[in-house]
């Protein structure tokens, strides 16, 4: 077990077929997954694969709909996942940006951080208590 060890998992949503009933099913999986954040790819118009092509196909609207709400569960998951660090000491890479005076990267274990830019921090690893 690696509990510092940040899961993501990639999802499709709005594939041809998907009922609304699948829908919940795939959320209430998702929710019971102790995964750390989700990457939720919609289905594209215009892009059936393969045997699906003749399936009902999920109207735009409900796609967004059904998208926002996995990636609103992601956030969540990210929240909590990243509550259970507290108090750790990581390795982040922060990267400076040039027209704004923050800067921000990811922990080792994909944790965002961002914080006021600091020029001898650009690309360093850096010690960070979350």
């Amino acid at each position: 077990m690696m509990p510092h060890c940040a899961i993501g998992v990639d999802v499709i949503v709005g594939h041809p077929g998907e009922t609304e009933e699948y829908f919940k099913e795939t959320v209430a999986f998702l929710y019971e997954l102790d995964i750390s954040y989700l990457h939720v790819l919609p289905i594209p118009n215009g892009i059936i694969p393969g045997p699906w092509r003749y399936s009902r196909v999920v109207p735009v609207a409900v796609r967004n709909e059904r998208n926002k709400i996995l990636r609103n569960l992601s956030y969540q998951k990210m929240q909590y996942f990243t509550r259970q660090q507290e108090g750790q000491t990581r390795k982040v890479l922060l990267e400076g940006h040039v027209k704004t005076e923050m800067m921000e990267g990811y922990t080792d274990n994909y944790i965002k951080i961002t914080t006021p830019y600091r020029a001898e921090w650009v690309t360093q690893l850096i010690d960070w208590k979350l």
